[in-house]
């Protein structure tokens, strides 16, 4: 009985799989590659500023003079408030929520909306380079960050699940924000 070839045949065919493989590989590794670099464009929602021309840079002491505990959490270690226990979740006033480290507009009350998740939700931002977006992938999943701009601060997160016409839905951390009421 006879188990497979044997000699130069055997040595022959071991080249020629080889062979055959490596383009193989080759060509999975480029596609992956070539996934992976089309993935932030292929993201629903507004292209974001990466780079803001009035960028605030402070130290770490002086974030924490400026800020108060709370909103430092937030803003500079990443933090998040609980949910339904926050500031601004259920706040109807006209007006614009700016962020709570230098005063940039963020949102406007006008396109605010009930979401059910216990934070402030918007479906824009006042203008697209006023948040930046950053890839979190924090707790064992992926999500896009939001970020001030200006400051870097964070913010909150963006999910594709809100109302029209976005789509969005800015889930911001009312600590992140203050609320500036719209003049009568």
């Amino acid at each position: 009985m006879q188990r497979g070839m044997a000699g130069p045949g055997r040595a022959l065919s071991c080249f020629v799989m080889r062979m055959t493989r490596t383009p193989l590989y080759l060509s999975l590794i480029a596609t992956v590659l070539a996934c992976r670099a089309a993935a932030p464009a292929a993201q629903k929602g507004p292209k974001m500023n990466t780079t803001h021309p009035t960028r605030i840079t402070r130290t770490d002491a002086e974030w924490k003079a400026t800020l108060t505990p709370e909103q430092y959490r937030i803003l500079r270690q990443k933090g998040t408030e609980r949910p339904f226990a926050n500031e601004y979740n259920d706040n109807h006033a006209k007006g614009t929520y700016v962020c709570a480290a230098d005063g940039q507009p963020l949102f406007s009350s006008e396109a605010k909306f009930e979401s059910g998740t216990g934070w402030p939700s918007f479906w824009k931002p006042i203008d697209k380079s006023a948040v930046e977006e950053e890839t979190d992938r924090a707790l064992g999943m992926k999500r896009t960050e939001i970020l001030c701009s200006r400051c870097g601060g964070h913010l909150g997160h963006v999910f594709e699940d809100g109302p029209k016409p976005t789509g969005l839905r800015y889930c911001m951390n009312s600590g992140a924000m203050k609320f500036v009421p719209a003049a009568k």
